[in-house]
């Protein structure tokens, strides 16, 4: 509506302008005069030179309003909120099920996994980030730099932490057959990413 009024007020000045320069061009027209063609000459050219100054100052006019409208137009597109990139740390493949016979060995905990995957370019440091499942059961990471185009696959038994392969020393299986969650928060406690299997996934 704004936007409206400036435009109106805009053509109201052009019209204006442009009624000035009718007059001038009717000024431009001298009448006949008994005095003699040379005062007439100067008399043409003064009212000439006039209308040039005033030609300049109504352009003038005309660019002032024009820079007036452009920048009331500013504040609409200002508020527009930039687009928020989307997360380039997700949750990938997870093998909840360790094979074969769940005997809490070393082997069959260490089947059991996740993994977080970089989908970006730059590398990403994960040192105080979280993954959890559904009963509260967390694994923080530390001192890890996941490289771009780059997996961490997260086991819940013991070994040593490498770049590819952390473990979270547990003696028994974390996440549930049935159903449970997967749940990845960054440093601040936000959740990055979530992925759920089994009776209670949407």
């Amino acid at each position: 509506m704004s936007a409206f009024r400036n435009t109106t007020a805009f053509f109201r000045i052009c019209g204006g302008i442009s009624g000035k320069v009718r007059a001038i061009g009717q000024a431009e027209e001298v009448p006949a005069h008994p005095r003699t063609d040379q005062a007439r000459a100067h008399r043409i050219g003064g009212i000439i030179m006039s209308a040039s100054r005033t030609a300049r100052h109504l352009a003038a006019a005309v660019l002032a309003s024009a820079a007036l409208l452009a920048a009331a137009a500013v504040p609409a597109s200002a508020s527009v909120r930039p687009h928020q990139p989307r997360p380039t740390v997700i949750l990938g493949q997870i093998q909840y099920d360790s094979p074969g016979r769940d005997d809490r060995s070393r082997r069959s905990l260490n089947a059991e996994w996740v993994e977080v995957t970089n989908t970006g370019r730059h590398a990403v440091n994960l040192d105080g980030w979280t993954l959890s499942d559904r009963d509260g059961h967390t694994y923080r990471f530390e001192n890890l730099r996941l490289d771009g185009r780059s997996t961490v696959r997260v086991h819940t038994g013991t070994g040593r932490d490498t770049r590819h392969d952390v473990y979270q020393d547990r003696r028994a299986y974390v996440w549930n057959n049935g159903a449970d969650q997967a749940t990845l928060r960054n440093d601040r406690d936000r959740i990055i990413d979530t992925a759920s299997w089994g009776r209670n996934h949407h």
